[in-house]
């Protein structure tokens, strides 16, 4: 397994593994209520309105009628598949074995014009000229050589491909108990990763895109979600959590955007297994095709609960280095 800077290998342990998902497991019903009364973040809480009216020295009433839990978590599911599947297609349209095959032919207009300007993720990183941290990005991106991105690329596409028709199973997926059983671990390896261009994120999203039933997406949000899900504590590693990077010489913390593949796609599954039994109680069913992306919008949800404090500890950071995932 390859990581430029890999976690410790207490992380990989079983006896870890499941003192984690402990403490995952028990802070995710008070999140879940959240989720529910305040729409998944789309609109306040009754907490959120005292709040307000105290500023305010008024009587702030929430107008809104109430709705039953079924009915906000059957539109909360539904408007995240929509914004799912808003941009999918041009991930489907250009991220398949035979296109790739054609891509191969040409691997500078690869770069230039499919990565560039027709991959959604790509595109919007590069255009984002407001956020000045972006610029390392963008040189790295400039400087890559075409046919190590191609390469990189097609590994991600055809792996996915051949294990979602030789190996994917819906019901063996649901009966999966181990990081080991799952075996993502493979998407770690460096010929799976192009430094400073295609990282853990886009390529993760990547796979989310194309078979959400199978992948979860690896996003920042959704780490530092895992941080304070599991309580932010350090379960023995020696270098406080896990989950996140921190410089304590310069006082800078990251999501750790080097997190493997292989462990926080178990993390995942077993969040799903949680927020299934939590859907179902009230009487809505979480699809095959939906598993992965309610868990990227439930772990999105948690990380902007907390978006004052991972602001402030990104400060620093994003002076120092940018996520490139």
């Amino acid at each position: 397994m390859y990581y430029p800077n890999d976690i410790e290998s207490i992380c990989y342990e079983e006896d870890h593994i499941q003192k984690v998902l402990a403490e995952i497991k028990a802070n995710i019903p008070d999140y879940f209520e959240k989720y529910v009364s305040t729409d998944a973040g789309r609109s306040a809480n009754e907490e959120k309105l005292a709040q307000l009216a105290d500023k305010f020295g008024t009587s702030l009433k929430h107008n809104k009628k109430k709705e039953n839990k079924e009915d906000v978590l059957a539109r909360i599911m539904k408007e995240s598949v929509g914004s799912f599947e808003s941009d999918r297609g041009a991930y489907q349209e250009h991220l398949y074995p035979e296109a790739l095959e054609e891509y191969g032919e040409d691997v500078n207009s690869f770069k230039n014009t499919i990565l560039k300007n027709q991959i959604p993720i790509i595109r919007k990183t590069l255009q984002n000229k407001a956020a000045k941290e972006l610029d390392k990005y963008r040189t790295a991106f400039n400087h890559s050589l075409p046919g190590e991105l191609f390469e990189t690329v097609n590994n991600i596409v055809n792996h996915a491909e051949k294990l979602r028709h030789e190996w994917y199973n819906n019901a063996k997926f649901e009966r999966i108990t181990s990081h080991k059983e799952l075996d993502y671990h493979t998407f770690d390896h460096e010929d799976y990763t192009a430094l400073g261009v295609i990282g853990g994120g886009i390529k993760t999203h990547f796979l989310f895109k194309l078979y959400p039933e199978m992948f979860p997406s690896r996003s920042r949000e959704s780490i530092w979600a895992l941080w304070y899900l599991s309580e932010k504590k350090p379960f023995d590693c020696k270098e406080d959590s896990q989950f996140l990077m921190i410089n304590q010489d310069e006082g800078t913390t990251q999501q750790n955007y080097f997190y493997p593949y292989g462990l926080f796609a178990y993390y995942a599954l077993e969040l799903y297994r949680e927020l299934r039994s939590m859907f179902k109680v009230l009487g809505v069913s979480i699809s095959e095709y939906e598993r992965f992306i309610i868990v990227e919008d439930f772990l999105s949800f948690v990380a902007q609960q907390h978006q004052k404090e991972i602001d402030v500890l990104k400060q620093k950071s994003d002076n120092l280095y940018y996520d490139y995932s």
